[in-house]
């Protein structure tokens, strides 16, 4: 049977930004990550396939859902990090 790695091996703090994606450490390219949300609040995203979406009070921990932006506008929460 295949192992299958779910942890992730880059990461980096998030900038909340209406205009700029989050950067790729790996390539350059805007593939998507994970986030872990520090401080709850929420959270307002594009997923990679394209959605704009409102994630009210996330928890903190993990957010499983693959994003390539964390808008400025309607994001309270606070001290993310992208996974990859």
């Amino acid at each position: 049977m295949a192992y299958q790695k779910l942890q992730g091996y880059r990461a980096a703090a998030v900038t909340p930004s209406n205009t700029d994606f989050i950067p790729s450490v790996m390539n350059g390219i805007i593939d998507g990550c994970v986030l872990y949300i520090g401080t709850a609040g929420d959270i307002t995203v594009q997923t990679v396939g394209g959605d704009t979406v409102l994630f009210a009070n996330h928890p903190i921990g993990y957010m499983p859902v693959q994003v390539k932006q964390v808008f400025a506008t309607g994001t309270a929460a606070s001290n993310i990090v992208a996974i990859w």
